[in-house]
């Protein structure tokens, strides 16, 4: 996946050439009022292609490396072996494609699923710029207000978007998913609020007879959801164009997009036997980690240097990796 970021960030310096700075810093901050409310979008956010073209610079490289992150565990644990098609749904500008398409060598075909012409047309434009099954996707206008079928697919990816909906939604649209492809993937804001809704999705899929890939390493009621004002996020670090400083009026050259996620299969596979739920404490001669556990519990192990192979290991494991690593 390493070499698509840089990939996908030359895209976007290729096609926001030329483009008014003033008006992008504009509708930057339209955008981030918008996503910072809390409160679902009363209408149609990328409405015109300047929205678009500012939600390409702002958002898409954090997307993109959010959805990079929850592939990447998905990968560890053989869920996404035998994906060719992917059905971007909600995709808008193409980030999630992107992003499988790094961590799926085999992937053939990709069709974006999007309610906004603006986004589309702006997603196959950034799309020309990148590696063939990219460039060669089918960007298709679809309201999932109107609870048509999706295309099918072994892949179907919905992220940022579940949050955005109405609450009434949401179930048939993970249902549709559900329908499209054996493999689903919701990526949403590592939030109260996203999490709360990639918490929804993974139990209705639960319900739907469908078995956890990843994050979760059981299929359990979410021991951290008893924990009050705690939820379960993870971190995914990407660099910082210039022109993404500029747009956020930011310093560094990094960003951490915070983001839950649950990555589901029809057919079972072999889940994590744990998970770091937080970022691991490093102390002099031990390492403190916070797990969630396959028995459905979640609390803090110690690690010490008097077991040396798996203080090593601690050493080497960062915030929402497996625990234990596989050897």
């Amino acid at each position: 996946m390493s070499g698509v970021a840089p990939a996908l960030s030359r895209a976007l310096d290729a096609v926001l050439d030329g483009a008014d700075p003033s008006a992008l810093r504009r509708a930057t901050v339209r955008l981030v009022e918008v996503y910072r409310s809390g409160a679902p979008p009363s209408a149609q956010v990328l409405a015109d292609p300047t929205s678009a073209l500012a939600y390409a610079a702002y958002r898409m490289p954090a997307t993109h490396a959010a959805v990079a992150r929850a592939l990447r565990e998905g990968s560890r644990v053989g869920a996404l072996d035998g994906v060719r098609r992917l059905v971007d749904v909600g995709g808008g500008t193409g980030a999630a494609a992107w992003a499988v398409a790094g961590a799926v060598p085999g992937l053939e075909s990709v069709v974006v699923v999007d309610s906004s012409a603006d986004a589309l047309v702006l997603g196959r434009r950034v799309a020309r710029h990148g590696p063939p099954v990219v460039a060669g996707a089918t960007w298709t206008r679809t309201d999932l207000a109107d609870r048509a079928p999706l295309p099918a697919g072994d892949l179907a990816t919905l992220s940022y978007v579940l949050g955005e909906l109405p609450e009434d939604l949401r179930p048939a649209v993970v249902d549709a998913l559900a329908a499209a492809a054996p493999r689903v993937l919701v990526v949403e804001p590592g939030t109260p609020r996203g999490y709360a809704a990639v918490l929804a999705a993974r139990d209705r899929l639960l319900a739907l007879g469908w078995h956890l890939a990843a994050p979760c390493p059981h299929a359990l009621a979410c021991p951290v959801a008893a924990r009050e004002g705690d939820w379960c996020h993870v971190a995914a670090r990407l660099d910082r164009s210039a022109l993404h400083r500029r747009l956020k009026g930011a310093t560094l050259g990094h960003e951490d997009e915070k983001l839950s996620y649950v990555l589901a299969t029809r057919e079972p596979v072999t889940a994590a036997p744990g998970r770091v739920l937080r970022r691991p404490q490093t102390r002099k001669g031990l390492v403190g980690l916070e797990v969630c556990r396959a028995d459905g519990t979640a609390g803090p192990e110690v690690v010490t240097r008097r077991d040396r192979e798996r203080y090593r290991q601690a050493r080497d494991t960062g915030w929402g990796d497996p625990w234990p690593p596989a050897v």
